[in-house]
């Protein structure tokens, strides 16, 4: 049984499909259509309880079902890759990065700029065009500042933790690439790196894949 991974072209699941890819491992491609409610059928229910993507369906029928867990997973598994780095300490900063990109960058900024009208149902608050503007630019100024920390931590060579391209360029890059895609700047270092990880091969491959531009 190949593996099998739930994804939408262009989201997060772009960060998965490059590490699938990177490592050269057979699977096959299912698109959930989110904007027409694919991620609510039973059928993909009852594989992912919460409705997310993405999913990695592993050989043995089992799911996983976030970007940390299916990254680790992949890099634990199929260590020649070099996913993650073999220093301890080094390993410890790419998981530390995965999950800023994770939960910073993309949970609390990101989130607001594709998805505002969510805050304003939870506010409670009468709906309105402005009240979406205005989680949309807060989304905006959270985005920001997470790229100006993480300008402080980007080598000016090489990759996010080391000479490898590892799980936390992976998280990175589609972070990078959402703000490219909504004319959101990056600062120097993480403009550079989001061009070095654009320009690998494989990444390009999977970007024309999901029917982008490369």
């Amino acid at each position: 049984m190949a593996l099998k991974l739930y994804m939408t072209p262009g989201s997060c699941s772009t960060g998965i499909h490059i590490l699938l890819e990177t490592l050269e491992l057979p699977f096959e491609a299912w698109i959930i259509n989110i904007p027409a409610g694919d991620h609510l059928r039973p059928d993909y229910l009852k594989i992912n309880p919460r409705g997310t993507i993405p999913t990695l369906v592993l050989d043995d029928g089992r799911a996983l079902t976030d970007f940390r867990s299916i990254a680790l997973w992949l890099a634990q598994t199929y260590p020649r890759g070099k996913l993650l780095p073999e220093d301890a300490e080094l390993a410890a900063r790419a998981v530390e990065l995965l999950d800023f990109a994770l939960v910073q960058l993309h949970g609390e900024g990101f989130t607001r700029i594709f998805t505002a009208e969510r805050y304003v149902a939870a506010s409670g608050a009468p709906g309105g065009q402005q009240l979406k503007d205005d989680v949309q630019a807060h989304g905006r100024e959270i985005v920001s500042q997470a790229f100006e920390l993480l300008e402080q931590r980007m080598p000016a060579e090489g990759y996010a933790v080391g000479p490898h391209f590892s799980i936390a360029d992976a998280a990175l890059f589609y972070n990078e690439f959402w703000a490219d895609r909504t004319g959101l700047p990056l600062p120097p270092r993480v403009g550079a790196h989001y061009r070095r990880v654009r320009a690998r091969p494989v990444v390009r491959q999977v970007l024309a894949e999901e029917g982008y531009r490369t």
